[in-house]
């Protein structure tokens, strides 16, 4: 079809291909109208998708797709639990990379609150809020044990000064200004946390997560030879 018969002109050879005059490339009102109608009820992004979803208001999604939607599926079984405990171990982690921890107290709570049972803190079972009294309690007692504060014995054997030495070397987490105001941002009083913490702990005895490290097994492996001083002190040779 010759351009005479399109109405248009036949370009010249010195003209660029594409052309850019006034009003060429404008979108007509009604093109537009239309346009606006339909990025208004479609896919809102490419990414986005309509697949498991019911053609109209009136029609349901079938049976397989609606197994799939309630984890009744073989495949989706456990779904939702695997989900919680991502987000659980995930917040966690946040959390404690904003504090000064170590990188065995971030485990220890990253172990604890995997397979924590939140439910067991009522209206305080937000995951921010149990993570940051999982903290608390890891991060003041692993600190208590590098000091030696954990053993009744010992410290009943050192002097007042000797004692009056350690306590000013412990440095609880609550003395750190990032963890105050985290507690802060979920409305954490001292009360609050020390009513969490009684809870956390019956909720570690009951289900047996004293032990509990994430990635890190607390039980020695029964395949390895024992070790100890006095086998070390027999395999070496005599000097001579």
């Amino acid at each position: 079809m010759r351009y005479e018969d399109q109405g248009l002109r036949e370009p010249r050879d010195d003209e660029p291909w594409v052309s850019s005059g006034p009003g060429d490339g404008s979108l007509p009102r009604t093109e537009a109208v239309k346009d606006e109608r339909v990025r208004r009820w479609d896919v809102a992004t490419p990414s986005a998708t309509l697949i498991g979803r019911a053609q109209s208001p009136n029609e349901d999604v079938p049976e397989r797709l609606r197994r799939l939607h309630e984890e009744r599926h073989p495949a989706m079984a456990g779904h939702s639990e695997r989900m919680h405990r991502l987000d659980k171990i995930r917040i966690a982690h946040a959390i404690c990379s904003r504090l000064d921890l170590t990188p065995w107290e971030r485990d220890r709570v990253l172990g604890l609150m995997a397979d924590l049972d939140l439910t067991a803190f009522g209206s305080q079972r937000a995951i921010p809020t149990v993570a940051l009294v999982v903290v608390s309690h890891v991060v003041d007692r692993e600190r208590q044990r590098q000091l030696g504060l954990h053993d009744g014995d010992r410290l009943a054997e050192l002097s007042a000064d000797s004692m009056e030495r350690l306590y000013e070397l412990y440095d609880p987490i609550t003395d750190d200004e990032t963890y105050q105001q985290l507690l802060d941002r979920q409305d954490l009083t001292t009360t609050n946390v020390n009513r969490l913490k009684r809870v956390l702990k019956s909720q570690i005895e009951e289900r047996d997560l004293d032990g509990s490290v994430l990635g890190r097994s607390p039980f020695r492996d029964p395949n390895l030879p024992t070790v100890s001083a006095d086998s070390d002190r027999a395999e070496r040779p005599e000097d001579t």
